[in-house]
């Protein structure tokens, strides 16, 4: 069998973008036929896509498209299965060119964004071929997009993990970027309290109760506390009613009324948020890898 050597692997991955390993699998099973070798992995990384899709995704960036008139915006969350390829120069630039197609098509969901063109190739198409590039998982999670009634503001924090667009009525250039870092810190679920579920509210209210009536209190005063536990909860979870990260004596409603300003909307996204990520025992599992290659 024809010796793989390091320069051959560096040469192949050179070509092809490949995984190191992948690369060394392909030259062994070519015996060293630089050609045949980039052939196998031409099949392969068509199948590297599929083969990664069951691999959870809870790291990832945000990109965010921001038109040089301030009238335009788009967000995308792209995710990967680690914070290193999140770091990935090709992986942060596919986040960004597909929020600016949404913000150009203005695509219905997932499934129209990936149908689109990219580049003469459909975004499914260079998806699939940078999951094979870089050998891991990555999956577009979700998009915004907005058409101000004002301006847009955008902002990105703590390694594109949280990105927020927030399209100010009025005010200022500095003013919507503020509100957009105070989305960032505070993370606001909704505009105002009609935002907010139902269901939200129904379950703050019934622990609120149950918290009053272990507590002693009188079954005649319970509701009443409830409902005083159920507005200071939409005060903290909602924009206008949070206090001003910058000040905050005073709520955010009170600051956009006093530069006679509105909020027409915003989006917040946290990378993975609500996504169940899966922890692994590093030390346990090479240790695993080990044993196994030791029984072969």
């Amino acid at each position: 069998m024809a010796e793989i050597t390091a320069s051959m692997v560096k040469e192949l991955r050179e070509k092809t973008d490949a995984p190191m390993m992948e690369c060394k699998k392909a030259l062994t099973e070519a015996a060293g036929d630089m050609a045949k070798a980039e052939e196998i992995l031409r099949v392969k990384l068509g199948n590297k896509a599929s083969k990664a899709a069951s691999r959870v995704t809870a790291e990832g960036i945000v990109g965010t498209f921001l038109a040089a008139d301030g009238k335009l915006a788009a967000m995308v969350e792209l995710n990967c299965e680690t914070d290193f390829v999140a770091k990935n120069d090709d992986f942060i630039a596919l986040a960004g060119k597909l929020a600016e197609l949404v913000a150009q098509q203005n695509p219905a969901d997932v499934e129209a964004l990936s149908a689109l063109d990219l580049g003469g190739q459909s975004v499914e198409q260079v998806r699939s071929e940078l999951i094979g590039k870089i050998g891991e998982n990555m999956t577009i999670r979700r998009f915004a997009r907005i058409a101000a009634q004002g301006q847009v503001a955008n902002y990105v924090h703590a390694g594109a993990k949280i990105g927020v667009l927030v399209d100010l009525v009025g005010g200022d250039e500095q003013l919507a970027k503020d509100l957009a870092m105070h989305i960032a810190a505070s993370k606001p679920k909704s505009l105002d309290s009609t935002g907010v579920s139902a269901e939200l509210i129904d379950a703050e209210r019934r622990i609120a109760i149950e918290k009053a009536r272990e507590a002693g209190k009188p079954e005649a005063m319970l509701e009443k506390i409830a409902e005083g536990t159920v507005q200071k909860f939409l005060k903290e979870v909602t924009l206008l009613g949070q206090p001003f990260v910058k000040d905050d004596k005073q709520t955010v409603e009170a600051l956009l009324k006093a530069r006679g300003a509105s909020v027409a909307s915003f989006v917040l996204y946290v990378v993975g948020e609500g996504i169940e990520k899966k922890t692994n025992d590093f030390a346990a599992e090479v240790a695993a890898q080990a044993a196994a290659a030791a029984q072969k």
